[in-house]
């Protein structure tokens, strides 16, 4: 029991990680500033008690290290430019493509179901329709072994 207990605990960490690196990838697009710098200071100023840090960090700095791949893998599943997105949308999608591409242990639907939750949350109302879809097609492509296992 202990166990599962603290397996759920790791990923209500996770998922408060992916939360606040929403956040800092808003802040990035807003701002332009470093990734390095957007997460310190989210540690200094945020409640960041009950986040995973270690993975917080991966999913800001890599995300962004990685952007010109994620965007160019992204752009194919979208609609428009995802420099016409909402910044919102386009930072949800940016993370969760992150995830789908480069954290295989993560399930896809997990990744889709945090995105989704995320838009929610800080997007508009058509947000959390939009990523899910997004999302799905992504996955199809990535992950085909998975995302065929799981139909």
């Amino acid at each position: 029991m202990a166990t599962k207990r603290k397996r759920m605990g790791e990923f209500a960490d996770r998922s408060r990680a992916r939360r606040r690196a929403l956040q800092a990838l808003y802040q990035w697009a807003m701002t332009g500033h470093e990734a390095d710098a957007i997460c310190r200071q989210f540690i200094a100023a945020q409640d960041m008690r009950r986040v995973n840090v270690g993975y917080f960090k991966d999913l800001v700095v890599k995300t962004l290290d990685k952007r010109a791949e994620i965007e160019a893998k992204l752009a194919a599943h979208l609609d428009r430019d995802l420099e016409r997105l909402d910044p919102m949308e386009a930072a949800i999608l940016r993370l969760a493509a992150y995830e789908l591409l480069f954290r295989p242990e993560v399930p896809f639907r997990a990744v889709i179901d945090e995105a989704v939750g995320l838009g929610q949350d800080f997007g508009s109302d058509q947000t959390p329709t939009y990523v899910n879809g997004v999302l799905d097609r992504c996955a199809a492509a990535w992950r085909e072994a998975e995302y065929g296992t799981a139909r």
